[in-house]
């Protein structure tokens, strides 16, 4: 499977060309364009529970969208939000998504809901996150651009600016110095990561952005 990355940082997307017989799977409604011999099947991945949990717990779409074809053809990716999308290759390994992340996987890859325990109710990413793991082609977006981190030690993160990070990595949700830090310096909660491994971050956030648009709405 031959792919490109086009139109970073601002509208990124992915255009993929498959094989004859070669799979791919997308978050559902990412489609943008596709030759006409391509195919497309809805799937659950991982069953029924499993893609459940994705739609309620990890704001993912209850159903992935399945494209091949018998000649291969070339497709194209787009994620909702404006901003960066990002290539991974996975070769056995994990890496965790926040929800609204994921693009599109190779047919080798599996998408899992996993529980953030009690600290992610707080962390502006959601109580739920999703855990990728396998063999094959990764593709994740982020809302603006995308700063890439190597973490030894500690670093940390407003909330909302995290897009994926890797499970050697943990994480407490703490305030911004102390109580009148917290309340008053406009940061308020903050994620401090712990530990060795490469952490995603993206230039913007959705909640910012609609909290600006909010004064002109309502006027």
């Amino acid at each position: 499977m031959k792919f490109e990355i086009q139109g970073n940082p601002d509208y990124g997307q992915v255009v993929v060309e498959l094989q004859p017989g070669e799979k791919i799977l997308s978050e559902s409604g990412a489609m943008s364009r596709m030759d006409p011999g391509l195919e497309l099947h809805v799937r659950l991945m991982g069953g029924l529970l499993r893609a459940l949990g994705r739609k309620v717990l990890g704001g993912e779409s209850f159903f992935l969208a399945e494209y091949t074809g018998e000649r291969g053809g070339e497709i194209a990716f787009s994620p909702a939000l404006p901003g960066t999308v990002m290539h991974r290759r996975m070769s056995g390994d994990h890496v965790l998504l926040t929800g609204g992340c994921f693009l599109a996987c190779s047919a080798g890859v599996e998408v899992r809901t996993r529980f953030g325990g009690l600290k992610s109710l707080f962390s502006g990413e959601g109580a739920f996150l999703m855990d990728v793991s396998g063999e094959g082609d990764l593709f994740f977006n982020a809302y603006g651009a995308v700063i890439e981190r190597e973490v030894r030690g500690s670093l940390t993160v407003d909330t909302g600016h995290v897009v994926a990070w890797e499970p050697a990595l943990d994480y407490k949700i703490t305030g911004m110095g102390g109580l009148k830090s917290t309340l008053f310096s406009g940061e308020g909660l903050v994620m401090n990561f712990r530990g060795e491994g490469r952490i995603w971050l993206q230039s913007r956030t959705l909640g910012q952005t609609s909290g600006w648009l909010i004064p002109y709405l309502v006027r």
